[in-house]
């Protein structure tokens, strides 16, 4: 005969020590069996009575539930919202259309800054235009993928029509394909902008 959970006002089966696997883990993990957990409407009071009403131009971190990309997440009547978005809509009124984005002046919404007065609503483009202000952007060498660097990139840009594609690749390492997609601009084309210059 299965028992339900010894902890207070909770209905799920008992597996471990007269506790479900939730009560159970959260014991294991601070020794209480009521720690760690969020209380219900705790988030969404903070929203308005911490978020909304902050003046400051320090960023203000969400302490609860974030995204997987870092930014503060909310569920309000069952549906998740991200908290910029909830924030900018607050000061600015509903985004302009729904591609705009919530824009953080401050570059920290992956770091889950929601302070009202770092947002604004901007286009897709504009936001990532300003990730390459704030360096935020991961592109070129701060991209976890890179394999080649800034100078090894110049230099295939600088041998275009000098050295056949295959021995630029054997040179640095790289697959044709890639030296390729560097000569048409379709991997560091802000390098090409700047040889321009």
């Amino acid at each position: 005969m299965m028992t339900t959970c010894s902890a207070p006002q909770c209905a799920a089966a008992s597996r471990v020590s007269g506790l479900c696997w939730a009560h159970y883990h959260r014991l294991r993990r601070y020794g209480d069996p009521l720690a760690g957990r969020t209380p219900d409407g705790e988030p969404e009071r903070y929203l308005r009575e911490v978020v909304l009403t902050y003046e400051g131009d320090e960023c203000l971190t969400w302490p609860y539930g974030r995204s997987g990309n870092g930014y503060g997440k909310l569920r309000v009547n069952g549906r998740k919202h991200i908290v910029s978005r909830l924030a900018c809509e607050h000061v600015h009124g509903p985004a302009p259309t729904p591609e705009h984005e919530a824009a953080h002046s401050c570059g920290k919404g992956h770091l889950a800054c929601v302070t009202k007065g770092h947002l604004s609503w901007k286009t897709a483009a504009a936001n990532q235009a300003d990730r390459l202000i704030h360096g935020t952007h991961c592109r070129g060498e701060s991209s976890g993928r890179a394999r080649l660097t800034e100078p090894e990139v110049r230099q295939i840009i600088a041998l275009k029509g000098i050295k056949p594609i295959q021995e630029i690749a054997a040179q640095l390492g790289v697959s044709r394909r890639h030296v390729r997609n560097i000569h048409d601009k379709k991997r560091w084309a802000w390098l090409w902008d700047e040889a321009a210059a």
